[in-house]
């Protein structure tokens, strides 16, 4: 499976940590055992079992994000507009599962690489668009989708 579905499989968004804690933003930078990621400069994640031992029993609360990507991060990735997953109207909205977690959008991207057998490795560059507006290569792997959509994987 590909790198990009599966990134936050081992993290909880720090914002619903924090929230169901009581905690203030920063407190994560004084736990030394606690690795983060940060996605887009505006996402924080806790990697999953790292908590420190005080706090250890909210992760049977927190929501599971394997899979997904908050839609911003999800569309930079896949070089493609922020609208797609925002708006009902776009064609492939509803091609999407969405889950909401601390009044973040994440899109379920890896059902949707699964559902159209779509594989992608670490370093491959993505390209979610209509067919026409496509570079299609002979260094690239074509996916066609739904109401004139493709993805193009380069590796």
């Amino acid at each position: 499976m590909s790198h990009l579905p599966s990134k936050l499989n081992s993290y909880w968004l720090w914002r619903e940590v924090s929230s169901k804690l009581g905690l203030s933003n920063p407190t994560y930078r004084y736990w030394k055992n606690t690795p983060n990621l940060k996605l887009n400069n505006k996402y924080l994640f806790i990697q999953k079992r790292t908590l420190p031992q005080k706090y250890e029993h909210i992760e049977n609360i927190l929501t599971d994000l394997s899979g997904h990507l908050p839609i911003k991060y999800a569309s930079d990735q896949l070089h493609v507009s922020e609208h797609l997953f925002s708006y009902e109207k776009m064609r492939l909205h509803k091609e999407f599962e969405y889950k909401f977690v601390e009044d973040v959008k994440f899109v379920n991207i890896k059902k949707f690489f699964t559902e159209f057998g779509i594989k992608v490795n670490k370093d491959s560059i993505i390209q979610l668009a209509k067919i026409k507006d496509l570079d299609i290569g002979p260094e690239c792997t074509f996916y066609n989708l739904k109401n004139d959509y493709g993805i193009v994987v380069y590796n």
